[in-house]
């Protein structure tokens, strides 16, 4: 007796190693690369310079930011100038949204260190790793509008989904009469 295949399981796994799959694994690339940034200027502002929450959590936010803004655009292959309409506002927009709450999450990791009587490398580790965990929350979301709002394929959208039916074929008649009725009328000559 042959297995039973999961038929949403098998269009999932054909979607992962198509055109879904390719652009996860690319912004995943884009996105550890921003968040690299991110920890880094993280740990700057508040182990180095000693920022509080918030002006840590904008500095660390716009360093990843603009980051993720090229390598995004790289990972969907948009190349040239951008869409500011389409591409760049709303990227914007949705960064000042994941800003939100990865500054609420900084003031949650500085709060919660002192909570927890961390001091020094400890406190700096722990608010970037609070950072961390909010940043992973927002990848998918950040994945998901940035895959099929903001960069989707607006061609893709118009075609019909494979195996779906397409424009009904015109008949010999049909396309006849039409061909007849555009071309120009001719006389033939009197015998």
């Amino acid at each position: 007796m042959a297995p039973a295949h999961n038929h949403p399981v098998t269009a999932m796994e054909r979607r992962l190693r198509g055109a879904l799959g390719s652009r996860f694994a690319r912004f995943s690339g884009a996105a550890l690369a921003a968040l690299t940034t991110t920890e880094v200027a993280l740990t700057i502002c508040n182990g180095v310079f000693h920022l509080t929450a918030t002006p840590a959590a904008l500095v660390s936010w716009f360093a990843g930011a603009v980051v993720s803004y090229a390598l995004s655009r790289w990972a969907w292959n948009r190349t040239g100038r951008p869409d500011v309409l389409r591409e760049t506002i709303p990227f914007w927009a949705i960064s000042v949204a994941v800003l939100a709450l990865l500054t609420l999450a900084t003031k949650l990791g500085y709060q919660s260190a002192a909570w927890l009587h961390l001091t020094g490398a400890r406190h700096v580790l722990w608010v970037d790793f609070v950072w961390l965990v909010a940043n992973f929350g927002t990848f998918l979301l950040r994945f998901a509008i940035l895959h099929h709002v903001l960069f989707a394929d607006r061609t893709a959208a118009l075609r019909p989904p494979p195996g779906a039916p397409g424009p009904p074929p015109q008949s010999r008649s049909s396309s006849r009469t039409t061909a007849c009725s555009a071309a120009p009328a001719t006389r033939l000559p009197r015998a």
